[in-house]
């Protein structure tokens, strides 16, 4: 309904664009939104025609949403263009979006654009002035626990049908290189002659492919809880560390320590994975029945539960002492069917990964702990995508002098730190801030504790400069919950 919503907004523009080979076109119409502080927030909204797939002569054009807002006091520096992560996440609902959180996120804009114009590019294929390609995951068996291999046909059957599914689409354009020369479109559209980049997560990885495939274009650039081209799937011991850093620290919580089991979190983890492994445990869940949870459960429990790291000790403890039930109900509302961005598949399965780290991620030593999940469907069905493998002389880093501000978070099990250290040494103008404590998230809300930082990192993005900006920070100390509760 949001969606519609905003159609309605960006209604100025609703005509045909005309389809010009290789030409973009760029519409948009002004709008006006209040911010969390009452501040009037006015920007352009709209959006850029381009080709579905830029190597095909005549490929048919497609919308991708565009939103700018221009500086309260231009100082002649780059526009920041901000790339959200996903894939699969627009930030143009922002625009209908009542919500406290809108608000408060249409205000970090007029901070980003008090000396720069700011820019968002939406992902094509998932955008609100375009199209929202869907895929539908059927429901899984409750009375059956999960098994890597189930997962593996379920994605295969989703790749074979996608074209199907979806008639009159290309879907061999949805790569993150097209998504990259999307950016250069609206660059070129606007007329700016070099832009600065801040991306998160996938966010940061579209950076990457716009300093990959346009160098020269990118002033600078902030980057927080980086994923490098060739580390979109994720190293199981990488993000091992970060169960292990956790539970150090909530090993040593004054109210959590009566709980902890003989031995740490850890050796308690390992106790349910070989207590599971052994066999599955059936859990009655009122409403839903029979629930059959299992190793792989558990395995993907492990990654998905410490992405919120103030509530995975308590998980683990419960498990450990057999309390199932709360996770129970989690794994039945998880095995029903549900709609994701189509562009996921399509945009990470082309990205893939080179043959050496694939044979890393296959004799990972943590995979006892956390098993294939996060790569192995994709890399088995890569084939029947649509999207054709991009290859290595992509995805694969080589020395950039952009100046970039890396932001990492120590405890971030999505894009683990060590993604950082892949990195650094290709950057030579690079620069990272650790945040102790820090989960997955952008550079701001990541540096929240800090505002004299966050105000540095800022200037950094508008102007250049890294004064003031330390090497490590501390987030504050994590609440953990208690088990039981």
């Amino acid at each position: 309904m949001r969606h519609l919503v905003l159609a309605a907004i960006l209604c100025g523009l609703a005509g045909a664009f005309p389809a010009l080979a290789g030409q973009a076109v760029l519409k948009l119409a002004p709008g006006t939104q209040t911010a969390s502080d009452g501040s009037p927030v006015q920007y352009e909204a709209g959006a850029i025609a381009v080709p579905e797939n830029r190597a095909r002569p005549g490929s048919r054009q497609i919308k991708v949403g565009v939103l700018r807002i221009k500086a309260a006091r231009p100082t002649g520096q780059p526009p920041i263009f901000l790339l959200v992560g996903g894939p699969g996440v627009t930030l143009l609902d922002t625009l209908v979006d009542q919500s406290p959180a809108a608000k408060r996120r249409l205000r970090s804009w007029l901070d980003y654009s008090a000396t720069n114009d700011l820019v968002i590019v939406e992902q094509r294929g998932y955008t609100v002035q375009g199209e929202m390609l869907e895929l539908r995951y059927p429901a899984a068996a409750l009375d059956q626990p999960s098994r890597i291999e189930d997962d593996i046909g379920v994605m295969a059957g989703l790749a074979r049908d996608a074209a199907a599914a979806n008639p009159g689409h290309d879907l061999t354009g949805y790569t993150i290189a097209e998504c990259a020369d999307d950016i250069d479109a609206v660059r070129r559209a606007f007329g700016y002659d070099r832009i600065s980049l801040m991306g998160a997560s996938f966010g940061s990885q579209w950076s990457f492919a716009v300093m990959k495939r346009h160098p020269g274009i990118v002033a600078r650039a902030l980057i927080a809880s980086a994923e490098p081209l060739n580390n979109g799937y994720d190293m199981p011991s990488h993000v091992f560390a970060v169960l292990q850093r956790v539970a150090y620290e909530a090993e040593q919580d004054p109210a959590l320590r009566p709980f902890v089991p003989d031995g740490g979190l850890i050796a308690a983890a390992r106790t349910v994975r070989d207590r599971l492994a052994r066999a599955p445990v059936a859990v009655e869940v009122p409403g839903e029945g029979k629930v059959v949870l299992g190793l792989g459960d558990f395995q993907q429990a492990l990654f998905a539960r410490v992405t919120d790291a103030s509530r995975w000790p308590a998980f683990v403890i419960d498990l450990y002492n057999g309390r199932y039930e709360a996770w129970a109900r989690d794994v039945a509302a998880g095995r029903k069917a549900s709609t994701t961005a189509l562009i996921g598949p399509l945009i990470d399965t082309a990205t893939g990964a080179s043959a050496a780290r694939v044979a890393q991620l296959r004799t990972d030593p943590a995979l006892d702990m956390l098993g294939e999940w996060n790569f192995a469907p994709y890399l088995a069905t890569a084939g029947a995508w649509p999207t054709n493998d991009l290859g290595d002389a992509f995805r694969l880093p080589v020395r950039d002098e952009t100046p970039i501000l890396f932001v990492q978070g120590d405890w971030d099990a999505n894009t683990p730190m060590e993604n950082l250290l892949d990195l650094l040494p290709w950057f030579p103008n690079g620069r990272a801030l650790i945040v102790h404590r820090g989960q997955h998230n952008g550079p701001m809300p990541l540096l929240r504790d800090h505002p004299a930082v966050a105000a540095a990192v800022l200037r950094f993005l508008r102007e250049g400069s890294v004064e003031e900006v330390p090497s490590r920070v501390e987030a504050a100390p994590v609440r953990f919950a208690l088990p039981g509760k």
